[in-house]
């Protein structure tokens, strides 16, 4: 009986999933726990084996697409087995069930003309996804310069999407008569009817040079998400940094006797880090600091009774922010096992999506990248976020006489809409304060 892949749901926030690659095409052998294909969400990489053995009877969806989670996918069974049943709605089964011979049978001809004349046969003989039709039809986007990248020199949606973000469109007056590629001279390289006449071949060289002289690379979907947030955050906030530090003596001790002493005690690997996260997490729980463990909703605020702690981690993928839920109620010893778990996963890309979201309150940290202060910017809807710099050596008077000490930078971004200056300050000398006590705090 055959049998329909679906796209998975990573976690309860997870609507859709996007496509990575397809390690297997249709008609390929199939064993249970083969990878079949590779799926990304905003922030993890996952991929989906074969739940049983058989053949990949159809593929319902190309790399790129935006697939809804529980959308079928794919269908594995028996060679030659009826699939219809399976068949998503809107999708035609014999046309995606059968290998696509009849476009790559042309392209031996074809191989001699440039790259960008390959695209023509593929759209002429139909070789396009439904999605890449609507958004071409949709944008005028010029099809005679696409590079196909789906399978069988198949033209997807991405390939359409990359047209339009080199401006490589037509006209509707040129559209009935563009038959062959030529360099459009409208706005932003539009081609339109009077670009239909025959070029001099000189004029096409200056073109050579252009395109040795940079190189386009699309947006990963992180960086776009990054980018989507991150404005949002500035326009939709009133946000002031506060800067300040505080005499790190106590802490850096603290640090190096848990690092000479943790195999003993039997503790993780407890860094600065996760002390101040720590003391953080127990600042938060002052009646007087609740605005800062909170969510702005336009018209209301929502308080915590919980720490959520957010951690800004850099990834090779981007920034994430995986969270320690309920960071208020552990010990240092079960932060910092926390914390190293989920930015290990954050790491690795394969964070549960769940981790991602729920944070009250967020902790960025680039002091051990030499950052002596900076400006965070809040992930909404949260009101603030501790930037943590690094560490300087500064002069203070003790008994008349200069002395000096290590002093470690924190940066506060709040939002001026719910919270004022003098919150902020009264803040920041709390955290402070508990650092540079934080024998007197791990008491508590």
């Amino acid at each position: 009986m055959a049998t329909a892949i679906i796209m998975p749901r990573q976690g309860q926030s997870v609507e859709s999933c996007i496509i990575t690659a397809w390690n297997k095409k249709v008609g390929d052998k199939v064993e249970k726990g083969d990878v079949l294909f590779s799926y990304e969400t905003d922030k993890s990489s996952f991929e989906e084996p074969a739940p049983e053995a058989g053949v990949l009877l159809a593929i319902f969806r190309e790399e790129g697409d935006d697939v809804p989670c529980l959308e079928t996918v794919c269908v594995i069974g028996a060679e030659g087995e009826d699939f219809s049943a399976l068949v998503p709605a809107g999708e035609a089964a014999p046309a995606e069930a059968a290998p696509a011979e009849a476009a790559p049978a042309a392209a031996p001809a074809e191989a001699a003309p440039a790259a960008a004349e390959v695209a023509p046969t593929a759209a002429a003989t139909g070789a396009m996804s439904p999605r890449a039709c609507i958004l071409a039809d949709k944008t005028g986007a010029d099809l005679l310069k696409a590079t196909p990248t789906g399978p069988n020199g198949r033209i997807i949606e991405r390939d359409v999407e990359a047209l339009l973000d080199k401006g490589l469109t037509v006209s509707p007056a040129a559209a009935t008569e563009y038959k062959s590629a030529v360099e459009g001279t409208g706005i932003s390289g539009k081609v339109v009817l009077s670009d239909l006449a025959p070029k001099a071949a000189a004029e096409a060289a200056p073109a050579a040079v252009t395109e040795a002289a940079y190189v386009d690379e699309k947006l990963p979907n992180i960086r776009k998400i990054i980018a989507k947030q991150m404005c949002a955050s500035l326009t939709g906030m009133a946000q002031l940094t506060f800067n300040s530090s505080f005499d790190a003596t106590k802490l850096l001790a603290l640090r190096k006797s848990l690092k000479a002493g943790a195999e003993k005690m039997g503790l993780a690997n407890i860094t600065l880090n996760d002390i101040i996260l720590y003391a953080v997490s127990r600042v938060l729980r002052y009646p007087k600091h609740r605005g800062f463990n909170a969510h702005c909703l336009d018209d209301k605020m929502r308080y915590f009774s919980s720490v959520n702690l957010g951690i800004a981690v850099d990834t090779e993928r981007g920034l994430m922010v995986p969270t320690v839920f309920a960071a208020d109620k552990m010990s240092l010893n079960e932060i910092s096992k926390s914390s190293k778990a989920v930015i290990t996963a954050a790491q690795n890309g394969n964070i549960n999506p769940d981790l991602l979201t729920g944070a009250t309150f967020t902790v960025s940290n680039l002091g051990s990248l030499g950052i002596e202060s900076f400006t965070p910017i809040i992930n909404p809807p949260q009101t603030a976020i501790l930037g943590v710099d690094c560490v300087t050596r500064r002069l203070k008077e003790v008994d008349g006489e200069d002395v000096v000490y290590p002093a470690m930078g924190l940066s506060l971004t709040v939002d001026h809409r719910v919270l004022d200056g003098a919150d902020a300050a009264r803040f920041l000398q709390d955290v402070g304060f508990a650092l540079e006590n934080i024998d007197l705090l791990m008491a508590k």
